[in-house]
């Protein structure tokens, strides 16, 4: 399969996930050496997770088959533009491409409007939309502190 292939199999994944479970209209499929290892849909509504984007059901999928938490040396083909959290997941998993059919403009033509989130990102945490406030920061330091002194931590 060439790049245009994969494109078309992440949008049928879309087009399906209307048509017959009802999901919102995302698909993705993450390809190894030319192979498919990983593929999702939006599954936000049926199974009432709202971090379950099609770009992060098919990391997990992948990671899955790999038995790695790492899909370096693999790509993405998502029927959209990754919004942030998704873009985020994909650096986490550190894919090596992003290929992207409709945009986040075409996206919020239809209801699904990442650019709120955009926007607070940058901001600094006392003017964000959700308050947001620090505690117990001496306590939440030991996990750290466990960690940097561990000899069985597996680092990522």
């Amino acid at each position: 399969m060439d790049q245009n292939s994969f494109m078309r199999h992440a949008i049928a994944l879309a087009e399906q996930n209307v048509t017959e479970s009802g999901g919102g209209p995302f698909g993705a499929v993450i390809v190894r050496d030319g192979r498919i290892i990983g593929e999702g849909t939006n599954q936000v509504t049926g199974s009432h997770d709202p971090t379950a984007h099609a770009e992060v059901v098919a990391i997990r999928a992948a990671c899955r088959e790999l038995g790695s938490f790492s899909l370096a040396g693999c790509e993405i083909y998502a029927s959209c533009e990754p919004c942030p959290m998704c873009l985020s997941a994909i650096y986490w998993a550190r894919l090596d491409h992003i290929y992207y059919g409709n945009s986040k403009t075409d996206a919020a033509a239809i209801g699904f409007d990442d650019d709120h989130i955009y926007r607070e990102i940058p901001l600094p945490i006392s003017e964000r939309a959700i308050p947001t406030d620090r505690l117990l920061a001496d306590e939440a330091l030991a996990a750290f502190q466990a960690w940097e002194s561990s000899d069985s931590k597996i680092e990522y």
